[in-house]
């Protein structure tokens, strides 16, 4: 029903929609909070933008990702001519001498993808960048909510294809960080910080890895009885207990990345010697 106070020529209800059409409450403020709700949202925002700088720099500058017996996490596996070293040795030239772009950038699509439509990240940039809400009990500023029906958002539901390419590319970081007992000879036994950095990163890749929604729905979905699969479902326990704790998880990865890429960075630039402890 039209209020009569509609500018002439406008169709009832077409001049507002979301939260302001006026079917909802009519509140004047924007919110009623009073804390610091913007401190969240504007803190993800600042870590994920300094990730994506951090490593678009990494990924373009082809250089100094290999210190032996250290391969950075962003350009393992090696996949160009350009990118062979000693720690895979010369046949690993899978697309030839012709690929002149840096390796880090067929590598990365995977687990980027991975975590870009990750139901926590999603959450994440959604309320830092979208304001879709900012906050809870803040209004967002969209017209119209349509949710990840419509393109572009639809496509993240290809998250459970990239969960499948994820457990690949833990898979080669677990063995690089079992190539990182070894010194710089290759001879194996042997322990230095680097591998430190290494076993850390791997073990968090891991946890968040499994602790993925897609991972907890592989483990346990579609069981009517977990009584009849006690094996599953003592997984599905497990895969549980780290979906918990999955934003942390997400957060402590996304940091030990970095920091293994960066470690071999200084170590390949000559900043320092890799100690090693034995």
């Amino acid at each position: 029903m039209a209020t009569g106070t509609e500018p002439p020529g406008t169709a009832p209800h077409a001049s507002r929609g979301g939260v302001r059409s006026p079917a909802r409450a009519a509140i004047a403020a924007p919110h009623l909070r009073t804390d610091r709700w913007w401190l969240a949202p504007a803190v993800t925002a600042a870590g994920l933008l300094a990730f994506v700088v951090y490593s678009t720099w990494r990924a373009f500058a082809n250089a100094d990702y290999y210190a032996a017996p250290y391969v950075s996490p962003f350009y393992s596996p090696c996949l160009a001519s350009n990118c062979r070293t000693m720690h895979l040795g010369p046949n690993a030239d899978v697309f030839g001498s012709w690929w002149a772009i840096s390796p880090a950038i067929i590598i990365l699509i995977f687990p980027l993808g991975f975590r870009l439509t990750c139901y926590y990240y999603r959450k994440a940039y959604y309320r830092s960048f979208w304001a879709s809400p900012p906050a809870c009990a803040v209004a967002e500023p969209h017209r119209a909510y349509t949710g990840e029906t419509r393109f572009p958002l639809i496509l993240q539901n290809v998250h459970r294809y990239f969960f499948y390419a994820a457990l690949l590319v833990a898979g080669v970081l677990t063995y690089d960080t079992v190539l990182a007992f070894r010194d710089t000879h290759y001879r194996w036994g042997h322990m230095g910080l680097g591998t430190l950095v290494f076993l850390v990163n791997i073990a968090l890749i891991w946890a968040y890895t499994l602790s993925c929604h897609s991972c907890r729905h592989i483990v346990g979905g579609k069981l009517r009885h977990f009584s009849k699969h006690p094996v599953r479902y003592r997984a599905w326990q497990v895969v549980g207990r780290l979906n918990a704790r999955h934003m942390q998880l997400a957060w402590a990865s996304l940091l030990s990345v970095a920091l293994a890429d960066f470690y071999v960075f200084l170590v390949a630039s000559g900043v320092f010697a890799d100690p090693r402890f034995f």
